[in-house]
């Protein structure tokens, strides 16, 4: 992407948190080997670029489904690993009580085996007879209430694990969501590639420099301006962020070698104490909304109406941001495509 100044351009996020673009790119090249040539004869370069631009951003809206699909299936891996612990203790609490109550049956039956008035008769001591029986009654009554404790106990013990069943399932379905965005993003960035290779030597050298540094787009330090964090936290982010640049895009990475977008904006608060959500969608409300107007040093960024995207604002006009692979974290104009929110955290 040459310069985010074109919309269909815009720093482009996709998601794995194991590929970093020079892997994207393997297996993009691949499947170049086994697909036919990306554009057809008559398309003319600068047509060729704006298809590879497109492929980005919807690779980008694929990276932020599988990010939010991966963060779910993370959730309710803990919950289902929690709920087998809880399985696991019921059952072994469930274990002692029938223990307990095989032990009160066995005494019950030694000693109360025949019936009470003939035992009474039989006893060459009756006194001490009536306070067994005494004694058997307590028992009883005990076991009474043990066996209400268990029976209580299994109950819960079912519904546990009827929980974890669903959990379970529910797991399994969110992996089958994450591997169907996963391959989703593939495709998008192995077609993106085919086409860029169908571009004449020069066409395509120039791409990819434009795309790795950019007219726009810049690794060195720019002019900031006078503005100043609204926090101490926001000051520690942005800071954070500014260290990432240089490192390279990998979708689906949230640091600290790699990023994609959301995953950048989230390590970077991570640093400074603060928990975001992982995607883009969710951290645009993850503070108090301003207008870019208001924005300062250390405010998130979203773009496109649906927040597929999302930098820190630098100030100065300027953001920091995880563009697309190819293109290492950098700064870009603010205004590199339609701006959705600027949210204070």
């Amino acid at each position: 992407m040459g310069s985010h100044r074109r919309p269909a351009q815009s720093g482009l996020d996709r998601s794995t948190r194991v590929t970093v673009l020079s892997a994207a790119a393997a297996t993009a090249a691949a499947a170049l080997a086994a697909a036919p040539a990306g554009a057809a004869p008559q398309d003319k370069p600068s047509d060729t670029r704006a298809q590879v631009d497109r492929l980005y951003e919807q690779a980008e809206k694929a990276t932020e489904a599988y990010n939010k699909a991966d963060e779910r299936a993370d959730k309710l891996r803990a919950q289902v690993e929690r709920a087998k612990d809880s399985v696991a203790r019921g059952q072994e609490r469930i274990n002692r009580m029938r223990g307990a109550l095989g032990s009160l049956a066995g005494a019950q039956y030694r000693s109360g085996g025949i019936d009470p008035s003939l035992a009474l008769m039989l006893s060459s001591d009756p006194d001490g007879y009536l306070d067994k029986a005494a004694a058997l009654d307590r028992i009883s009554a005990r076991h009474a209430g043990e066996l209400a404790d268990l029976q209580r106990a299994q109950r819960s013990l079912a519904q546990e694990r009827s929980e974890a069943s669903r959990k379970l399932a529910e797991l399994e379905k969110s992996r089958t969501t994450v591997a169907r965005h996963k391959r989703t993003v593939e495709h998008k960035l192995a077609k993106a590639r085919r086409l860029l290779n169908s571009l004449p030597s020069e066409e395509r050298e120039a791409y990819d420099r434009s795309s790795r540094s950019g007219a726009d787009g810049r690794t060195d330090i720019p002019d900031l301006g006078s503005g100043v964090p609204s926090s101490a936290r926001a000051a520690a982010a942005l800071a954070a962020a500014r260290s990432a640049v240089g490192r390279p895009y990998v979708w689906g990475a949230n640091g600290p070698s790699g990023f994609d977008c959301s995953g950048l904006t989230q390590w970077s608060y991570a640093q400074a104490g603060v928990g975001l959500p992982r995607t883009s969608q969710a951290q645009r409300y993850a503070g108090r909304q301003v207008s870019l107007a208001e924005a300062q040093p250390g405010d998130l960024v979203t773009y496109r109406d649906d927040a597929s995207h999302i930098g820190m604002y630098v100030g100065n006009g300027q953001v920091v941001h995880a563009p697309y692979p190819g293109a290492a974290v950098r700064y870009d104009p603010v205004g590199m495509m339609p701006v959705s929110s600027v949210t204070r955290v």
